[in-house]
């Protein structure tokens, strides 16, 4: 196998058993409540766990990694003395890049001999999660450093994020939406229809009336630009919605019958702390990022 490391944050809301699995260190983003600090673990049982308290009214907020805590994570990483990947959120979305940045910049004086690239992905959650799957997969084959970090960046904009959110009040609380517009998003039941453009921020493609036509329209949206559904794996993540989730699969299955499997797996905690419990997204290659 080859001799270097790819690593990434908990944000990329993969499975602990996946990263386990394939020896893919983290660095865990925090999250609170009340005077409690909780890092973000990648467990299925604190996902349920956390979702469970906030559909019954717990508030979670969560905080970007600094700059020592990013330092001694790439410090560790590169005294193993090869060289590293590193894989976090849309430089657009976190601070949080700008803070690895800093502490690559460090690091990188201290073992001149060796890389550490810090990729800006465009992608978020389960889209940076593929991005980080996609690489692996391309490692454990063989490829070199030169031409996985060369693949993700060629391929890191093919990915399609497409998500909706079930209570306007979370993004309400994180400054997304204003309070006039997230009550008449309840009074009407409105359901924002949100993806991931070239840029790597979040944007609304569309409003609609209903939840049950959000995720149709996460469909169509997908009939739009899907690339070589043959075989090609899906992957979906909810907050608590998983009977959202099993009914997109379906959708998804009719609409394009070759494709291969769909995964259902639950989001992580930071994102979902955002956007609520209710958080349906899907993550899968498309030919270009259109709402």
């Amino acid at each position: 196998m080859a001799g270097y490391i790819i690593a990434t944050a908990s944000t990329a809301d993969l499975p602990r058993e996946y990263l386990e699995e394939h020896e893919i260190p983290f660095i865990s983003y925090t999250y609170t409540n009340g005077s409690e600090i909780y890092e973000d673990d990648c467990r299925e049982e604190t996902r349920q766990s956390i979702y469970r308290r906030m559909r019954a009214g717990e508030i979670f907020s969560t905080s970007m990694i600094n700059v020592h805590g990013y330092y001694t994570f790439f410090h560790s990483l590169m005294e193993r003395g090869g060289d590293v990947v590193y894989l976090d959120m849309s430089r657009k979305m976190s601070q949080s890049y700008v803070n690895a940045g800093e502490a690559a910049k460090q690091v990188q004086e201290e073992f001149p001999d060796q890389r550490l690239y810090l990729m800006d992905t465009l992608c978020i959650s389960g889209g940076l999660g593929k991005l980080v799957d996609g690489m692996v997969r391309r490692k454990e084959q063989g490829g070199s450093f030169d031409e996985v970090v060369a693949w993700g960046e060629e391929n890191k904009m093919k990915i399609m994020h497409r998500f909706t959110v079930d209570d306007l009040s979370y993004l309400k609380r994180g400054g997304r939406v204003s309070n006039a517009a997230a009550m008449v998003g309840a009074l009407l039941a409105i359901k924002p229809v949100l993806y991931v453009p070239d840029d790597g921020t979040l944007t609304v493609a569309c409003k609609v009336r209903g939840r049950r036509a959000a995720l149709l329209k996460i469909v169509e949206g997908m009939k739009k630009d899907m690339a070589d559904p043959e075989g090609q794996e899906i992957h979906i993540l909810h907050a608590d919605c998983l009977e959202d989730a099993e009914f997109v699969r379906g959708e998804v299955l009719k609409a394009f019958p070759t494709v291969g499997k769909v995964v259902v797996t639950s989001l992580g905690v930071v994102i979902g702390a955002h956007c609520g419990p209710g958080l349906f997204t899907i993550f899968y290659y498309g030919n270009h990022r259109q709402p």
